[in-house]
């Protein structure tokens, strides 16, 4: 049974569980022990775009610096291949197969079948409603000032439903954030150059360029709440489609083309992203705040346009190109600057990190499936995880995706599809480009992690793709 986390029962609570500190029963959390918390989210970036994972031709100076800085994950996962689910996952802790929140906004039309096909995908949310308490709402109690700068892709409502929430009441403003700055319906901005065409952010001067313009915002919001506790969700549209940048930095990369990159285009705007981002960080720096900050960078799912190699596949594809994403945390005090961390963690996992970071209790009747990684962070003694779960069972927007669900345990990752039944059982660590399916060679285990798999969707509710009739 799905447990529901109503915000309007929850005040009391929330307030107590701030004044009461940490999981761990430490004194409460007051000014000088709650760290800023800077969470920057880039879009369909993959994680063999960055320099830092392993790509050559792309320079991301900022982002290398942040891994030299703190601490890069090898093997992060994003909650699903396709971005709205991951942003709901990462704004509750819960993954998208209990907030039955498993693909794009808006997605297909309801029962969506492929022509030909009798399997129809799953029912999906196509927004994150108002009564999940978000990390924002838990943080803002909890004295934070918060903002939420760029992509926000929750708040996607039907012309057609007329009894519900408008999308203006769906917005970042109404789940815990003090300021929106360019979160709304849109998946991908109409331009990249002013004007963009988004609702909630107007253009200052001619040519601006969004990546710029929402950096510069992070900017002021950190510079202005740099007296007391804040949290920013910084999360830029780059490097989702439309394919822009500056033709300057797109003449830098022609003739680079080669393993790494397909398009200068789109290495032009992954650069352009990592030149904002340093200067958010430098930003911080000059500030004074790099000590008491938590920083978060990591990608919604896995890359669409650029070179995914050696993973296989892409965005809305359970393989590991389209769920395998770039995760950098710096941290200092706590996370040991130039470390590596293998251990598998998934988007859901931030809530809870950011609540133990904050000093905080975990909400009570709010299930959580992540785990707070603070223990991974700072090398000590407490993260235990059995696996790791994805369910996308819907066509993303490409079609080209096979519907199904996926489970990580230790080396080994198993997919079953919804079509046919079908088991693919890979071994990771000799195996990261998904080549070899064991399930055949080791059919014990795929049976086992089937289960497992299996067991994971009914406790958490999931819904299934389903059998009708051909139109």
């Amino acid at each position: 049974m799905k447990i529901l986390n109503r915000k309007s029962a929850l005040p009391v609570a929330i307030a107590l569980l701030a004044m009461a500190g940490s999981v761990r029963g430490e004194e409460p959390a007051g000014k000088g022990t709650m760290p800023n918390i800077v969470v920057i989210m880039a879009d369909d970036l993959g994680m063999m775009d960055l320099h830092c994972y392993g790509n050559p031709l792309v320079d991301t100076p900022a982002l290398d610096r942040l891994a030299a800085e703190g601490m890069r994950f090898t093997d992060a996962y994003a909650a699903a291949p396709v971005c709205s689910p991951t942003r709901a996952a990462m704004m509750t802790g819960q993954a998208p197969a209990r907030l039955h929140l498993t693909n794009h906004a808006p997605g297909n039309k309801a029962g969506f079948a492929l022509e030909g096909s009798d399997l129809h995908e799953a029912d999906a949310a196509r927004n994150l409603p108002l009564s999940y308490v978000t990390i924002a709402e838990r943080l803002s109690a909890a004295g934070y000032a918060t903002a939420h700068v760029g992509k926000w892709h929750l708040s996607y409502v039907s012309r057609d439903d007329k009894d519900g929430p408008s999308e203006p009441e769906l917005r970042p403003d109404k789940q815990g954030f003090d300021i929106n700055i360019g979160g709304c319906f849109r998946g991908g901005p109409p331009s990249y150059f002013a004007p963009y065409s988004i609702p909630t952010i107007e253009p200052k001067m001619e040519g601006e360029y969004l990546p710029e313009r929402l950096a510069d915002e992070a900017i002021a919001f950190v510079a202005e709440n740099r007296d007391k506790p804040f949290y920013l969700n910084y999360w830029p549209y780059s490097v989702h489609y439309p394919m822009q940048a500056r033709e300057e930095l797109i003449a830098k990369y022609r003739g680079r083309e080669g393993p790494g990159i397909k398009n200068p285009v789109y290495a032009a705007m992954i650069e352009a992203m990592d030149t904002e981002i340093g200067r958010f960080l430098k930003a911080l720096d000059e500030l004074g705040l790099r000590e008491n900050t938590l920083v978060v960078f990591k990608s919604d799912n896995g890359g669409y346009d650029g070179d995914n190699r050696p993973l296989r596949g892409f965005k809305g594809m359970l393989y590991e190109g389209g769920v395998r994403i770039p995760w950098i945390v710096r941290w200092p005090g706590t996370v040991e600057p130039g470390t590596t961390c293998a251990t598998p963690v998934i988007s859901m996992d931030c809530y809870p990190t950011l609540l133990e970071a904050a000093r905080l209790a975990p909400t009570p009747d709010h299930p959580l499936d992540g785990k707070s990684i603070v223990p991974l962070l700072s090398k000590s003694n407490g993260f235990e995880r059995d696996a790791i779960y994805i369910h996308y069972p819907n066509y993303a927007f490409h079609r080209m995706n096979r519907l199904g669900t996926m489970v990580r345990e230790g080396d080994y990752k198993l997919i079953k599809r919804n079509d046919n039944g079908e088991l693919e059982l890979y071994n990771l660590a000799n195996d990261i480009g998904e080549t070899t399916n064991l399930a055949r060679q080791s059919p014990e285990l795929a049976e086992r992690l089937e289960r497992k798999l299996d067991a994971w969707l009914k406790e958490t509710g999931a819904n299934m793709p389903f059998r009708a009739p051909k139109d």
